[in-house]
């Protein structure tokens, strides 16, 4: 089963990004620092200012983190897209936790600076939504991909099946899902968040041919990490 804010984050698909240019998961803390920081600064006291500046502080990096800007997403059906904004930590090949057989693994390492909206690789159908929960090991860590808490989008294309896994991290404490099972998505679509650095891995089939490789910057939604071969 998901957890509770799993589901309750299904009512921010909707959300119109041209109009609201961050993430509403981020408007909570947004609004909080900017509303304390401003009361805080009226009061005549040297902490309570100190406190409220600080906070000040805050709520602008909370804009930042939570910005979720409009993307141009490739029409090439023949492209696998990044899942999210971040440098790979890694690509391997491992036995699959989806499907029979191994998978190409594509991890992806969120820093604080980066975008934390995740996005579909492809158009096709919702299959399944897969949540754990674990640790909160770092995302750089080896067993983070395995032992942290974590959400799989699995998505289906025709034939072909990828998945999308989000990766809590030491300080990314919640994951957001915006898809249900059965749900259709097109390529470039946003399909979730996690907060305050992370990790999302891409399995693909082992017939795809990998177009990145690790230390690679990529952008969610526009850097094409695989070709499918047809």
């Amino acid at each position: 089963m998901q957890p509770e804010e799993l589901s309750q984050s299904f009512q921010a698909v909707n959300v119109n990004p041209k109009t609201l240019p961050l993430s509403r998961e981020g408007l909570p803390f947004v609004v909080g620092f900017f509303l304390s920081g401003s009361i805080l600064l009226f009061i005549p006291y040297s902490l309570a200012r100190f406190l409220g500046a600080l906070f000040l502080i805050l709520g602008f990096f909370c804009v930042f983190f939570f910005r979720d800007p409009e993307r141009e997403i490739s029409s090439d059906p023949s492209v696998v897209l990044s899942p999210g904004d971040g440098k790979i930590l890694e690509v391997t090949e491992e036995p699959s936790p989806y499907w029979n057989g191994s998978a190409k693994v594509v991890k992806i390492f969120l820093s604080i600076f980066d975008v934390h909206v995740q996005r579909s690789p492809l158009a096709g159908d919702v299959l399944a939504i897969d949540y754990h929960k674990g640790k909160f090991l770092d995302a750089r860590h080896p067993k983070a991909s395995s032992e942290n808490e974590s959400n799989s989008v699995l998505i289906q294309n025709g034939n072909l099946q990828i998945a999308v896994k989000q990766i809590a991290g030491l300080i990314a404490r919640r994951i957001v899902c915006w898809v249900r099972k059965g749900e259709s998505v097109t390529a470039g679509q946003r399909i979730g968040l996690i907060r305050f650095g992370s990790q999302v891995d891409l399995f693909l089939p082992k017939n795809v041919e990998l177009c990145v490789s690790p230390g690679e910057k990529v952008v969610g939604g526009v850097s094409v990490v695989a070709i499918l071969k047809p």
